[in-house]
């Protein structure tokens, strides 16, 4: 298994764009994206750095419930 990259959120907002993800609204540092599922829909909320810790971006990755695997596919 890879280990999670430190990566600025500008790449992780895109990435996460590539996978059906949209901007919602931005308040400060903190942007709001959300993914409609079939019977779910998922928030999740990236915090406006460069870069954004590794442990914030796995929690990041888990709360979108994909694999790290399939998100370093995005970039």
């Amino acid at each position: 298994m890879s280990k999670v990259p430190s990566l600025s959120y500008i790449k992780v907002i895109k990435a996460l764009q590539r996978d059906g993800w949209t901007v919602v609204r931005q308040r400060g540092s903190h942007i709001r994206l959300q993914k409609r599922l079939k019977t779910e829909l998922l928030k999740i909320i990236v915090p406006a750095h460069k870069p954004i810790k590794r442990s914030t971006l796995s929690h990041i990755i888990k709360q979108a419930k994909m694999s790290l695997d399939h998100f370093l596919k995005l970039l």
